[in-house]
């Protein structure tokens, strides 16, 4: 192993309201961001998922839902998960089910929120 494959990488998540997503920083590059909505009371509509393609494969993804599920923990509030990527990720675990907004859920897994979104033509 070289010494850049010992080197801990260092990760922070931010918020960026301006542009409606929580943007997940590797090594002070933008590694991934979360799209979402910011609804009433305290309700966050996850809309996509992205990483960049210099960081794909390093498991990004799964990093910023773990980051951005534990933020939104940390502020009291709940989830919808319209996100593909999020549903599967929920669908495997039952450490962030407290977060599910109870009466507004979203899609369960990933083929019911590709279903959905392919039914609305995106």
């Amino acid at each position: 192993m070289t010494n850049e494959e010992l080197a801990p990488v260092t990760e922070h998540l931010i918020d960026n309201i301006d542009q409606g997503r929580f943007e997940l920083y590797r090594d002070e590059d933008l590694a991934g961001w979360l799209y979402y909505t910011h609804l009433k009371p305290n309700r966050f509509a996850l809309r996509h998922t992205e990483v960049e393609a210099s960081h794909r494969g390093q498991r990004v993804g799964s990093a910023l839902v773990v980051r951005v599920l534990d933020e939104i923990r940390t502020r009291g509030g709940t989830i919808t998960a319209i996100c593909p990527f999020v549903a599967e990720f929920l669908s495997r675990t039952t450490s962030y089910i407290d977060l599910v907004d109870a009466r507004h859920p979203g899609y369960p897994d990933r083929a019911a929120a590709e279903a959905a979104l392919a039914q609305a033509g995106g």
